[in-house]
């Protein structure tokens, strides 16, 4: 007779498998998007003749829905073709860190760094460390969804656990719990002069709301979700990959080893038997010459960060802004993508000199390559991405979900701590389909902020109920563009994998996280604690 704990497990298996197959029946996201940038142009058009408007809070004129099947429409198609597909946001972030990624990994640097890190730390301790790494990855803004997955994966692999389940916990941690930071962020500044912009016009509108205002929120969320995270991917996700048979290997093709080229974490030199691709030896000691380029990268690496601090802390730095600080806005925010590419390259490309693995100039645009080769396929998903994304902005009918939901929940009529339950669902909803949280927050802000003020609550509060909607769900959505970057990189493991792999493995996480979210703020709201330095829940509490 199974056991309480192998009945649970059962049920759970098969339900994840049923959202699997599920998932899975959808087309290749490449015509997924096909087919809904396609309904998007039939839908708006239709809107367009219909002469449907929305009106924007705070906006001074109605918006009317612009259709793609309209003169207007094709103008705007055929003119932008080009700059929608170059204009893709995930691109400007994504392909300066994936060569920098390319340089480090190639070389052999992160497999080196992992190795000395993690040679000797306890392998019951590793999903914990990723949980924590993923909730504080914000910090990076999208650059997490790029770096932390890839390495969580080799810390796994390092350690002689399953790569797949750092791969996925690292993207899940960092996605689900994308709105909150044990650290102030840039998305911290920029959520709080949202909500300013929208309480200035605001006759009563409580305290002020700064970059601190949820941070002791944040500090509670961020250590619980890192632990529910680091529970999750060592007693459910890698358990269930193992039960699954998932490859702990990557899986390469013909044209890989008949190409050849260097594999993160290989012993210089080291080549398997009747192939020219190297044989990943991921020990936990590290060989003389391996130690000797971790020191002088690391050595390096720590020159440039002190280099990037003194450049940036001096009185009349170019990357203060006007004001002379960072918050909200600042060139050094907006260079974040320099940053990690530089504190990549560098190191990457002193390890390998080193090491011997890179030894020449011609070597550094062929690392780079094979990188990008690695990731051919998101450049060709992100031509359709492209273009879907572009007439979901231009035609303003992801404004128009926005303000009707929002005027749904209205319509309810809806008070006390149930309105805020509904506001933070519907956030979690609206997360579906719109996947900027400073965009969604500058709808949803002018249309709740004044609402919830009206019925006595603090706008840092609202914007803390908004936190917990903006995150969880991001990782389940086909709409999330990071989430066709991890397919790519599962896909290295299990080639067949789909939409629905992810988002069955995803689920998991969405539900705890988002209940305990959910509970946290019920406690802060429950006890009347404050969310930050001056600021409460109730306005005059």
């Amino acid at each position: 007779m199974a056991s309480p704990a192998e009945t649970r497990s059962s049920v759970t298996d098969r339900f994840l498998t049923g959202v699997e197959k599920v998932g899975n029946k959808l087309p290749d996201p490449f015509m997924l998007f096909l087919i809904l940038f396609s309904i998007t142009a039939v839908l708006t058009t239709v809107m367009a003749w219909a002469n449907v408007t929305v009106q924007i809070p705070g906006a001074e004129e109605v918006t009317a829905i612009k259709g793609l099947f309209t003169a207007e429409g094709l103008i705007w198609l055929t003119q932008n073709l080009g700059a929608n597909y170059l204009g893709f946001p995930p691109l400007a972030t994504v392909l300066p860190i994936l060569l920098a990624v390319g340089v480090a990994e190639k070389s052999g640097l992160l497999a080196a760094l992992i190795r000395k890190a993690f040679g000797s730390a306890p392998r019951w301790a590793l999903p914990y460390a990723v949980g924590a790494v993923g909730v504080t990855g914000s910090i990076m803004s999208d650059a997490a969804f790029v770096v932390i997955p890839p390495l969580a994966a080799l810390v796994f692999k390092a350690a002689g656990r399953h790569p797949v389940a750092g791969l996925l916990g690292g993207f899940a941690a960092a996605g689900a719990g994308y709105s909150t930071n044990i650290l102030v962020t840039s998305l911290d500044a920029l959520f709080a002069g949202i909500t300013t912009a929208v309480t200035e016009t605001l006759p009563n509108a409580g305290s002020v709301v700064t970059p601190v205002s949820n941070y002791y929120f944040n500090v509670v969320s961020s250590i619980v979700l890192m632990l529910i995270a680091g529970f999750i991917i060592d007693k459910v996700l890698e358990p269930r990959l193992a039960r699954q048979g998932v490859p702990v290997d990557e899986v390469h093709d013909d044209d890989d080893e008949a190409n050849g080229g260097t594999v993160a974490g290989a012993t210089p030199g080291a080549k398997s038997a009747g192939a020219s691709r190297p044989v990943i030896t991921l020990k936990s000691e590290l060989e003389p010459v391996e130690a000797r380029g971790l020191k002088w990268a690391l050595i390096v690496g720590a020159v440039v960060a002190v280099v990037i601090v003194l450049a940036v802390v001096v009185p009349g730095s170019p990357w203060r802004n006007e004001e002379g600080g960072f918050l909200p806005r600042s060139p050094l925010l907006s260079s974040i993508v320099f940053i990690v590419f530089t504190l990549f390259t560098v190191p990457g490309l002193v390890y390998g000199k080193v090491v011997g693995t890179i030894t020449t100039g011609r070597d550094v645009p062929r690392v780079m390559g094979e990188a990008i080769k690695d990731m051919a396929g998101f450049l060709v998903l992100a031509f359709i991405l492209g273009q879907f994304i572009a007439l979901f902005n231009w035609s303003g009918i992801g404004q128009w979900i926005a303000v009707a939901g929002a005027g749904g929940l209205q319509a309810i009529g809806l008070t006390g701590y149930p309105a805020i339950l509904a506001f933070i669902l519907l956030a979690s909803i609206l997360n579906l389909f719109i996947i900027s949280g400073s965009a969604m927050w500058t709808l949803m802000a002018a249309v709740f902020v004044p609402l919830f003020v009206l019925l006595g609550y603090e706008p840092a509060f609202i914007q803390a109920a908004f936190r917990v909607g903006d995150s969880a769900t991001q990782v389940i959505t086909p709409l999330n563009p990071y989430m066709i970057v991890l397919l790519t990189m599962l896909r290295k493991y299990e080639p067949q994998a789909g939409l629905g792999t992810l988002m069955a493995r995803m689920l998991p996480f969405v539900v705890p996280f988002w209940l305990a979210w959910v509970a946290i703020l019920s406690v802060f709201f429950v006890l009347d604690l404050p969310l930050g330095p001056g600021n409460g829940i109730f306005i005059g509490g």
